[in-house]
Parts: C-alpha cells; sequence; structure tokens
C-alpha cells in the first residue's frame, strides 16, 4: 500500500496524527527533502528505507513504490504541505492506477494556512470578502492565460500566491492593475518553521521590504483588505440573529 501524505507546512506538530502514523509505521519513506522539514520523518523506524525525492525523477520514485509494494511494504510518500496543492501527485498516483497498485492520500496543513495562523488573520472577513484565490506566476511552469495575475486580481478577493516570491516586482506590478497601491500583503517565508520570516507592508512598499528581509524562496505572499482592521461582525454569534442552534435575543 502508498501512502500519500500531507507533513504540513514546517512544524513537525502540524502533521496529522494519522499522517504521523503511517510515517512511523512505514518500511519505505520517500520524502521531497527539499521542502519537508526532515524533523517530520524522525518518528519513522530505525530500519525504514528512506529516499529524498528532491533528487529522484517520477520514473525513479515509482520503481520504488512499486518494488517496495512487490515486497509486501508499507510506502509513506511524504509531500510538502498540503499534496492536493502543487503537489506534483496526480501523475504519480495515474501511474500506480495504471499498474493497479492501491493507494490512499492523508491531506496535510497548507502553507496558505500555516501562514495566516502566523499573521493570525482570517481570510473570509464579513463584508470584506467571502473568497480565497490560491495561485502562482507563471515561470518555467505555464500558467493558462484565463488564469493570468492580472486578471484574477480584478475580484479583489483575499489572494495567497505561491511560488513567486522571487518576482515580487512583477508580482505587484499585475495586481496593482486592480489593487489600490495602498492595499495590504504579507510575505510569510517557512511558514511554521523555527526560522520562518514574516514581512508586512503595502503594495507600494512590499518589494524593498522582502528584499531588506533576504527573502527568495519558500515563502507564501497574502495580498487582501482581510489585512486590514475594517470588518463587519460574523452574523454566527450575533444575538439578534437566530439559526437552527440558536434563538435570537428579541425574538
Amino acid at each position: 500500500m502508498v501512502y500519500f501524505i500531507g507533513a504540513g507546512p514546517g512544524d513537525p506538530e502540524l502533521i496529522t496524527v494519522k499522517g504521523q502514523r503511517i510515517v512511523k509505521e512505514a518500511d519505505v519513506i520517500i520524502y521531497a527533502g527539499s521542502l519537508v522539514n526532515k524533523a517530520i520523518i524522525d518518528c519513522r523506524r530505525v530500519d525504514a528505507e528512506v529516499h529524498n525525492s528532491a533528487s529522484m525523477t517520477l520514473e525513479e520514485v515509482i520503481e520504488v513504490m512499486e518494488r517496495g509494494v512487490r515486497q509486501g511494504k508499507l510506502i509513506a510518500r511524504v509531500h510538502t504541505g498540503d499534496p492536493s496543492i502543487y503537489g506534483a501527485i496526480r501523475e504519480q498516483m495515474d501511474i500506480l492506477d495504471e499498474k493497479g497498485i492501491s493507494y490512499e492520500v492523508i491531506p496535510g496543513v497548507s502553507s496558505f494556512v500555516g501562514s495566516a495562523a502566523a499573521i493570525k488573520k482570517e481570510f473570509t472577513l464579513p463584508g470584506i470578502t467571502q473568497t480565497v484565490i490560491l495561485t502562482r506566476m507563471e515561470g518555467r511552469t505555464d500558467v493558462p492565460e484565463k488564469e493570468n495575475l492580472e486578471k484574477l486580481a480584478q475580484h479583489r478577493a483575499s489572494m495567497c500566491i505561491f511560488l513567486s516570491v522571487h518576482m515580487i516586482d512583477e508580482v505587484v506590478k499585475k495586481l496593482a492593475v486592480h489593487y489600490p497601491v495602498t492595499t495590504p500583503i504579507a510575505v510569510v517565508q517557512k511558514a511554521t518553521w523555527e526560522d520562518q520570516k514574516i514581512v508586512i507592508g503595502t503594495l507600494a512598499d512590499i518589494g524593498d521590504k522582502v528584499r531588506e528581509a533576504g527573502i527568495n524562496k519558500t515563502a507564501q505572499i497574502m495580498v487582501g483588505d482581510f489585512l486590514g482592521n475594517n470588518y463587519e461582525k460574523s452574523k454566527l454569534y450575533d444575538k439578534d440573529f437566530s439559526h437552527e442552534f440558536r434563538s435570537a435575543k428579541n425574538e
């Protein structure tokens, strides 16, 4: 059996209980060493076979999985954050399907929610936005034209931009077509790690602040008015708002 495991954003305690149990039990561990905090697999068995996929090809990863399954072993494929977001797991799962190899996906905490926790903000504020956009700038991997950052920015929603901090000036240029330059923006490098860095500014000054902090990779960019302090209170706990579990105080 193969398990795809979301290891979380970095803090070893942010892997799920189920994910950690599989890592502890695994005969073979394949982990994304360029991104996953190695402390996450420190709980492994002393005799577990460990592979760092940072230096492996897709074919080599599948070969390790297939060999392990033939030998009746339990394989933990450990990805950073949640594997469904920029995890490149679909191509692995499709090959396993073709080979008739069973697998399961265990979700994890993505860096975008780890980053929101780090700066103590909520993406979906009443009266501000109820939408969160997860995206990236085009780089070595293309982005469909209809998902160009400038086009997405017209919604003025809460936006989380992955894999793009090394292009911060271009990111700002595209966002500023629709977001005012006074819009707050935050950059969190290595969210939840011991050495995380947090930079907060506006579209007007974030580029300089990011460069001053020496941030050029492994960072989440978050932009939108959810970073500000103006919003409406939720109806969920409003004393004058009734719902299935509570009557309004004035009824």
